[in-house]
């Protein structure tokens, strides 16, 4: 009876920590924006499977004193997205909502983060 018990508790146990230990859920779909790139033309990018939960400064637009910040994005994904104004997630922010339409070019960003 003890033997069944305690395979019983590991297994318990194991499944737990299993599920602590599994990473975070992408959002599913593209999120796109466009920058300025170096030569003065408009460029594009998207990010495929973003991971939710974490902050993403767009390397095109991460430095406020040597570039201008990104801009019309565009939530095909299937969570949440909240751009900021400012790099690492701060400044002004808006939420995009998942798989809507593109915003307009006065849309500014440096960061997003993805909520599902």
């Amino acid at each position: 009876m003890r033997l069944r018990h305690s395979v019983a508790a590991a297994c318990g146990a194991l499944a737990l920590t299993a599920a602590l230990a599994t990473p975070a859920h992408a959002a599913t779909g593209d999120f796109g924006y466009r920058f300025v790139g170096v030569s003065g033309d408009p460029q594009a990018v998207t990010l495929h499977d973003p991971a939710s939960g974490e902050c993403v400064t767009l390397a095109e637009a991460a430095d406020p004193n040597a570039s201008e910040p990104a801009f019309a994005p565009h939530n095909d994904t299937d969570a949440f997205a909240i751009v900021f104004t400012e790099p690492d997630c701060t400044g002004d922010s808006w939420t995009l909502r998942p798989h809507g339409r593109p915003a307009t070019d006065l849309l500014k960003l440096r960061s997003v983060v993805f909520l599902r």
